[in-house]
């Protein structure tokens, strides 16, 4: 029997980790996890077993702990690659509280780097960030497009984790990829694992979802007077299990050798613009309700427009995206109606 190849997941109680543990797992993978479940629950990986049959370990460390970091690695030399999600990833938070992101996000990846060369880990993908694009005028983005300041912290952390991958990729043999996301919606077509805000969501999907089922009274679009078709902002967004697929796909391409270099960049994205008004519009339609809505002021850190050029990852990765917008809000409904079932009983 062939031995599985062994990926460390870090945030994998996350949603997007989560994801992208059961897509690894349905393509043969072995998945251990860290996750010191301060943004997620620990139960995630229940949903995760209901769905695949497979019980996947989690080691509660704070990555920013690099001893503690290192044990999971000394417990686990046959670790053959890394995805790494682990961080906080809020706009408005991160605008509020800069040094927490800065402390979190790049000290956290730092000690994962440190021990990827420490362990002589030879496959390393990031979770990165249309962010980093900055307030771009031409679109749609594509990988060479040039990146501009950083809209907010958080968004700066993730051009500073990309330096630092394609700096460590000129100094070993380690594979690096960063994937940059658009914006994942969404959630299994299962409903046993999804979106789980810690607090008050700061994403359009989950306060669609908020508001539709009554925990939230209303829902306010930041901003009505964009240079857009309908004055609201424009965003990529795409189903979380094309991007968790995309992880899966990366890794495989890595491991293959197909990289041309060892410091690799991949939009994921649908390649189609959808504005808050017709993502409201979206959900509307498949859940046949209607959202009590209110226009706001802007919010700060938020970029006007911004969709995705992904025809790289296409053909170099063999990625394609599989659900529309409307697949997108109907999972994200169901997952909602899920969670409010299990506290009823």
């Amino acid at each position: 029997m062939t031995k599985k190849n062994k990926v460390l997941v870090t945030g994998g109680c996350g949603y997007i980790g989560s994801h992208t543990i059961v897509d690894l797992i349905n393509h043969g993978f072995d998945v251990i996890s860290i996750d010191n479940n301060s943004r997620s629950h620990a139960s995630t990986l229940t949903g995760v077993h209901k769905i695949t049959g497979q019980a996947v370990q989690n080691y509660c460390v704070d990555l920013t702990d690099l001893e503690a970091t290192r044990e999971v690695f000394k417990a686990h030399p046959d670790i053959k690659g890394i995805i790494h999600f682990a961080a906080f990833k809020s706009v408005p938070e991160s605008v509020a509280e800069p040094i927490l992101y800065y402390k979190n996000n790049i000290n956290s990846l730092l000690n994962v780097i440190e021990c990827t060369r420490e362990f002589s880990i030879p496959y390393f993908v990031f979770s990165s960030s249309c962010s980093v694009y900055g307030d771009v005028e031409d679109l749609p983005v594509d990988e060479e497009t040039p990146l501009l300041k950083a809209a907010c912290p958080y968004a700066y952390t993730k051009q500073v984790g990309e330096q630092m991958l394609e700096d460590m990729a000129k100094l070993d043999g380690t594979v690096y990829i960063a994937l940059r996301y658009f914006n994942p919606v969404g959630a299994h077509t299962s409903a046993l694992i999804g979106e789980t805000p810690f607090d008050a969501p700061n994403n359009l999907i989950p306060i669609i979802t908020q508001t539709a089922i009554g925990k939230r009274d209303k829902l306010t679009i930041f901003g009505s007077d964009y240079e857009t078709r309908d004055g609201t902002c424009i965003r990529d967004y795409i189903h979380v299990m094309d991007i968790a697929n995309a992880h899966t796909k990366a890794f495989e391409y890595a491991l293959a050798q197909k990289n041309s270099s060892n410091f690799e960049i991949f939009n994921l994205g649908t390649g189609t613009g959808t504005t808050v008004l017709e993502a409201i519009h979206a959900f509307e339609k498949v859940s046949k309700q209607s959202l009590n809505y209110e226009m706001g002021d802007r919010r700060e850190g938020d970029v006007e427009k911004i969709y995705a050029d992904n025809k790289k990852a296409q053909e170099q990765l063999g990625w394609k995206t599989e659900y529309d917008v409307e697949e997108m809000m109907r999972t994200a409904w169901q997952w909602e109606q899920a969670m409010a079932e299990a506290v009823v009983k």
